[in-house]
């Protein structure tokens, strides 16, 4: 079992990766948070020794990652009818679409992908690694990550 102290260390190194994760899946503030937390617990009450700060991290990303899989899957998160907020303002439109919000879009598989590789610096062997898959696979995903962004990006 882990000290306060082990937890608040691995806490404070690695919060605001595991939260960017859960904000990249949820799309909102508070269910980030939430799974935040719950990342966390799962690291509380495990046993898990890791072989480093990397191994942590990466274990840490894997978790939150499931973790937000599993929330988007819940029949709790009823889909709304649209025609029930007809009164919410529309969202503004800009000539300057942000990557963030189109990396937001991509499928889940895509999203996972295109985060590990550019925002924490894995390399396609290591996401294999991460996510059991072959290398050949992530790297096909990766490039259709791309190819859906620039198409995203592309639109007026």
């Amino acid at each position: 079992m882990r000290t306060a102290e082990e937890i608040t260390a691995l806490y404070e190194r690695h919060a605001d990766t595991v939260w960017r994760v859960c904000y990249a899946f949820m799309k909102n503030h508070h269910d980030a948070q939430d799974l935040l937390q719950e990342t966390f617990l799962r690291l509380f009450r495990s046993d898990k020794q890791f072989d480093g700060p990397e191994h942590e991290k990466a274990w840490l990303i894997v978790t939150a990652s499931n973790l937000c899989k599993n929330a988007l899957r819940d029949p709790s998160r009823r889909v709304e009818d649209i025609d029930t907020h007809e009164d919410l303002p529309a969202p503004e439109t800009s000539a300057d679409f942000d990557v963030s919000e189109a990396i937001l879009k991509l499928p889940p598989e895509y999203k996972d992908v295109i985060y590990l590789y550019y925002y924490e610096g894995y390399s396609t062997a290591d996401i294999a690694r991460l996510q059991n898959k072959p290398p050949a696979t992530v790297r096909t995903q990766l490039a259709r990550a791309r190819k859906l962004l620039k198409k995203l990006l592309e639109e007026p």
